[in-house]
């Protein structure tokens, strides 16, 4: 085994290491294997890669585009200058703020968002004209990426991005009803997506049509209930649930709201143990969907929730005094489609405010970047959690917690994940100044990237891995629907329970919360093995939209653990 290990960390040190694979000067490679746990302990954690030294912009928002290789990053718009420059003469005015003057305005030639390429790190500069700091977004049923909210003007903007090579930024400043800074959106089973809260806005309001603009919006009381000296309710945990009710979560309090008739449908117990939205920013997401072949019509689909970490709620306070509080340790999961269910607590390793939680194509759950002590905004938070976490719901709870290889980049405040199509994690951004600041400073602004790999990147397992042949691109899949996807598999024999097939909605990043993120495990009604090595599995499409609202997805096939790369599919 040991000789065996050695083989294959010599090939994958040499293919890691060879410019020409990767065809970009600018992107560095550490030895993906070189990482791999040595002595007793063989059990792979994961790897880390340097793929760009300078992104442009540090990516406190953060999405990929479908039927593409592009990832989207971008910050806000009076953060100074950034990495990279808008083309010659392509300038915005800007009110310059730091100087103290009233009425003082700058020429700004920098961008503050770019298309990043996936596979070679290659960076295009995007223009926004309106502030998007501490906006919120998702991609729409179409694969636009819309964008709403921001500071000053750019709080009551909504900004559409297409996937097309050539494309930019469309914006429509007044758009919006209110100003949404540090709000939510989520899309709807009609595709539509709903915008709430923000900074003292105790309301929620829905995207307009492109080129509308909406009149009024509705007072959500619960919000201003869930506020506090530091505002912890900001950035509130939005999912939609199994039933096509809205599962609001703010502070330590929780709602379901029915979307349709604008009611509160049941309010939900406390969490308690501290807060869990941004600043105190604690990390949430709805758990892997299970969907039963034998009954695809079930109204009971169950609906679980997870958040971990968060902050006391007086870490803020605390902070201005300069005492860093320990973050929060414990989690608590429920189940929103049982009324009857409570919160039932766990507790991580290490302590985490800031991070980023994300549902792997395994199903397994991601938590990483963050802080062990403090809370969220400029130097609020020390000690930087590089430790990533992997947490296995279907697991004993005793046993679902796996800590995993560390990071040598601090990725705190403003720091940004997302899971890629071949199963990677790219991790970006990290910026603890008001403005950008490389030089005298304990976490300096961060431009690099990295990817993740999760342990079934293990070498020793790359034989293992499914491929998958078909290709649905332009196809439409309809609810309810039998579509079969062919994989080949190492394998002449394959045991329909050793697989699984997930379909996956990429979220919008920011702030340590994942909007939009769904994670569907299908069920399964045939498999064949029509040839040497590849075979055909048979699943049901989800049974109607608020179950999976409609978009683009990636589907995965799993493997005893082990995923293949996603390929894009539409659901209509």
């Amino acid at each position: 085994m040991l000789k065996s290990l050695t083989l294959l960390s010599l090939f994958f040190t040499y293919c890691l290491t060879q410019p020409s694979l990767f065809g970009n000067s600018r992107v560095t490679k550490t030895p993906l294997i070189a990482i791999y746990n040595g002595g007793d302990d063989t059990e792979y954690r994961g790897g880390w890669e340097l793929v760009s030294e300078n992104a442009g912009v540090s990516a406190m928002h953060m999405t990929i585009l479908p039927n593409s290789n592009k990832a989207i990053m971008f910050d806000a718009a009076g953060f100074g200058p950034s990495g990279i420059s808008l083309p010659p003469g392509d300038c915005r005015q800007v009110f310059n703020e730091r100087d103290g003057y009233e009425d003082q305005f700058e020429l700004d030639c920098c961008a503050h968002a770019v298309e990043f390429n996936i596979d070679t790190a290659d960076i295009r500069p995007l223009k926004i004209l309106t502030d998007t700091w501490s906006s919120c977004g998702g991609l729409s049923a179409n694969g636009t990426l819309v964008q709403t909210g921001g500071w000053g003007d750019g709080g009551r903007s909504v900004r559409y991005l297409s996937g097309c090579k050539a494309c930019d930024w469309e914006e429509h400043p007044m758009s919006l009803s209110a100003s949404r800074w540090f709000s939510t959106q989520h899309i709807l089973p009609n595709g539509d997506f709903i915008v709430i809260g923000g900074r003292r806005m105790f309301s929620y309001e829905y995207v307009p049509k492109v080129e509308s603009s909406n009149q009024m919006y509705f007072l959500l009381p619960f919000l201003q209930e869930t506020t506090d000296p530091v505002e912890n309710n900001l950035y509130p945990f939005v999912f939609l649930s199994t039933d096509g009710n809205i599962f609001i979560f703010a502070n330590n309090r929780s709602i379901l709201l029915n979307p349709t008739t604008n009611k509160i449908i049941r309010e939900l117990p406390v969490l308690d143990g501290g807060s869990r939205n941004y600043p105190s920013s604690g990390m949430a997401t709805l758990l892997p969907i299970k969907l039963n072949v034998n009954d695809p019509n079930s109204n009971v689909i169950r609906a679980e929730i997870l958040i971990c970490g968060g902050a006391d709620p007086r870490a803020g306070k605390l902070v201005e005094k300069g005492i860093f509080v320990t973050a929060l340790q414990n989690c608590g999961r429920i189940d929103i489609t049982n009324p009857k269910s409570t919160w039932q607590k766990e507790m991580m390793p290490t302590p985490r405010t800031m991070g980023d939680m994300l549902i792997l194509p395994t199903g397994d759950i991601l938590m990483i970047n963050g802080a062990k002590k403090g809370t969220s905004g400029w130097n609020f938070a020390e000690d930087a959690n590089s430790t990533p976490l992997l947490y296995k719901p279907d697991y004993p709870e005793t046993q679902r917690f796996m800590e995993l290889k560390a990071t040598t980049i601090p990725r705190m405040y403003g720091s940004t994940s997302i899971v890629l199509p071949d199963g990677n994690i790219l991790v970006a951004g990290s910026n603890t100044n008001y403005y950008y600041n490389f030089t005298g400073v304990k976490y300096p602004t961060e431009l690099r990237v990295e990817k993740f790999y999760p342990p079934y990147f293990d070498p020793l397992l790359v034989f293992a891995r499914p491929t998958i042949v078909s290709d649905y691109k332009g196809i439409m899949v309809k609810y309810q629907s039998n579509f079969v996807i062919e994989f080949k598999l190492k394998k002449y024999k394959v045991n329909h329970l050793d697989l699984k097939v997930t379909m996956y909605a990429p979220p919008f990043t920011t702030h340590g919360f994942s909007m939009g993120q769904r994670l569907l495990v299908l069920g399964i009604k045939g498999l064949e093995n029509v040839g040497l090595g590849l075979f055909q599995i048979e699943v049901v499409a989800p049974p109607m939209a608020k179950i999976a609202p409609p978009g683009f997805y990636l589907v995965f096939v799993v493997h005893n653990g082990i995923p293949s790369s996603g390929i894009w599919l539409q659901i209509a």
